[in-house]
């Protein structure tokens, strides 16, 4: 193996990668042709310039780079093609990307967005028609959904607490699956409003709803299992 002579003293770009990136999906990550996609696709999104930015199948398979790289994943006789579409399949199923069969120039082409608030306003705006750059003939599997822009639990956490550890970032998604995502996020809130800027706080007002009750959140309790507050 050829070793990297490192990075030089000055004049390198930089690609931005988000903070959720590190805490909340690297961490889920186990398919090292997913990561090398995933982070490649940052990066060639970076270069691109104009609106709207998305990359398409037949960019990234003729991606010398990115090819090379996915070669070394693939196991005898598997294809470097068949590679990159599974690690596209599994980045999208995580929510890391968004996908689009769109007709542009009388051909058919699958089309790659990061699931940003910019990547959902442009399927947005595709499906609605505001925005002309060819015919959406359908997402594949189930629809993108595009709704109001609703923080998640790590980034409400990053936002109002602090950095995430594996500890805590192992009870957010506990949280997430027994909590609908208003009641999380109003239970952010309360707890910046009394200055009370700890996950122990926060998960104590949403245990306590879980008991009491919340006055706008009735039929969730007849549909949820309550958690066995004995454990707490």
């Amino acid at each position: 193996m050829r070793g990297f002579a490192g990075f030089p003293a000055g004049g390198m770009k930089f690609t931005p990668l988000p903070n959720l990136f590190f805490s909340a999906v690297l961490p889920q990550i186990d398919n090292l042709a997913e990561l090398k996609v995933t982070m490649h696709i940052f990066w060639m999104l970076h270069q691109k310039k104009g609106f709207p930015r998305y990359v398409t199948l037949r960019e990234l398979s003729e991606d010398g780079t990115l090819i090379s790289g996915l070669k070394k994943t693939c196991s005898p006789g598997e294809k470097t093609e068949d590679k990159l579409r599974e690690a596209l399949e599994l980045a999208t199923t995580r929510g890391t990307l968004l996908h689009l069969f769109a007709e542009i120039g009388g051909k058919e082409q699958d089309l790659y967005l990061l699931n940003t608030a910019n990547g959902r306003e442009v399927v947005r705006k595709l499906r609605n028609g505001e925005l002309d750059m060819g015919q959406i003939i359908r997402s594949p599997g189930e629809p993108v959904a595009v709704r109001p822009e609703r923080p998640n639990i790590f980034a409400l956490y990053e936002q109002n607490v602090g950095l995430l550890t594996p500890i805590i970032a192992d009870e957010l998604r506990e949280a997430e699956k027994v909590y609908p995502a208003e009641w999380i996020e109003d239970a952010f809130k309360q707890a910046v409003e009394y200055n009370k800027r700890n996950w122990k706080y926060i998960q104590r007002i949403l245990e306590r709803w879980a008991i009491e009750g919340k006055s706008d959140e009735k039929s969730w309790r007849s549909n949820k299992q309550i958690p066995d507050q004995r454990k707490y």
